[in-house]
């Protein structure tokens, strides 16, 4: 099918390459969903969302209430991720994986907590090898629901305060990294700030940073909605639904998924370079080149969901524009 569609971009009516990643994208859609029209009209944005209990040791600009109080406003509409969804007409749904409180019924919101938060890392391993296990099933779940769905693109968000600390311990532990390299500022915090994440980072991973096992290093590190965003991409592949990767946290969880099946990585199309430091290292580690690069660093698939217009975008342009022949365009030389 790639060879089809290149054949189609070489007679369209423009300059070979003049549509330049556009072209690039259409080509790898129409392969992933083995069709001669790549169509990523139907999306579906799934928040995952989850508490850390790292946030003990004060490495979050925000209290940990934050989570859930988030979650309330995913389900009235007025996050930034509620907007952009109803800006594009894509689907949301949101997950509560965890957090501390549980939370009334909310439309939109499905509770399936598999705990109050995670552990310290810095005292203890995150999860059980069950519950890490259990995580990564909530996203496996809701990839098939999107399959069923007839989802044709995929944006994973996620919402957790303190989990860009749980991101950043396995992003180091997965590159084998000084986590000083990788770790960012999160949700806001001050220098000083960073080098007190930095150094309970680095404490965790002294504890259990030694097992490189993507699975050891997800339980032991990662986070409830970490782990089921890592289910949930691993749950596109196996549906061959095409994904668009969010920022650094998303990425992490993309880079731990790809460690455990490496063929997810052709099913993934990456939105945007966030302002999170670490976010170049695992890029670099996926080989992933970005569309956008405008700072951002919310999460909540924000960026992804920016970036969804230029899939359409290149989905349009291979399908409706004229080839030469059709439109009576010279174009031999």
């Amino acid at each position: 099918m790639a060879e089809r569609a290149r054949a189609r971009q070489a007679v369209l009516t423009k300059p070979p390459g003049s549509l330049g990643r556009l072209e690039r994208l259409a080509i790898t859609l129409s392969a992933q969903q083995q069709r001669e029209q790549p169509d990523v009209d139907a999306v579906r944005i799934v928040i995952f969302a989850g508490d850390h209990g790292v946030c003990a040791e004060n490495i979050s600009a925000f209290p940990q209430a934050v989570t859930a109080q988030m979650v309330a406003n995913f389900a009235a509409g007025g996050a930034a991720i509620s907007v952009l969804a109803r800006h594009l007409g894509a689907d949301l749904e949101v997950i509560n994986t965890g957090t501390v409180t549980a939370q009334p019924l909310l439309p939109g919101v499905l509770d399936e907590r598999i705990g109050a938060g995670t552990a310290n890392i810095a005292q203890a391993p995150a999860m059980t090898r069950t519950q890490c296990e259990a995580a990564l099933e909530i996203g496996v779940r809701a990839a098939a629901r999107a399959a069923q769905a007839g989802i044709g693109l995929f944006v994973g968000g996620e919402m957790g305060i303190g989990n860009t600390t749980s991101a950043t311990a396995v992003a180091s532990a997965l590159l084998d990294s000084d986590p000083a390299a990788l770790t960012g500022p999160g949700t806001g915090l001050s220098p000083t700030g960073v080098m007190h994440k930095t150094e309970v980072i680095r404490r965790a991973l002294q504890r259990h940073g030694q097992d490189k096992d993507p699975l050891h290093v997800l339980a032991s590190l990662g986070g409830f909605e970490i782990n089921a965003l890592a289910g949930a991409l691993l749950g596109c592949a196996q549906h061959r639904i095409p994904v668009l990767v969010d920022g650094f946290i998303v990425s992490v969880a993309a880079l731990a998924a790809c460690r455990l099946q490496p063929a997810l990585r052709d099913w993934l199309h990456f939105a945007h370079r966030s302002g999170e430091p670490g976010h170049s290292a695992v890029l670099g580690a996926l080989d992933a080149d970005p569309l956008l690069e405008l700072d951002m660093r919310l999460g909540e698939g924000s960026g992804a969901a920016i970036a969804v217009p230029l899939l359409q975008a290149a989905c349009r342009l291979h399908n409706q524009m004229a080839s030469f022949d059709s439109a009576g365009v010279s174009h031999d030389s």
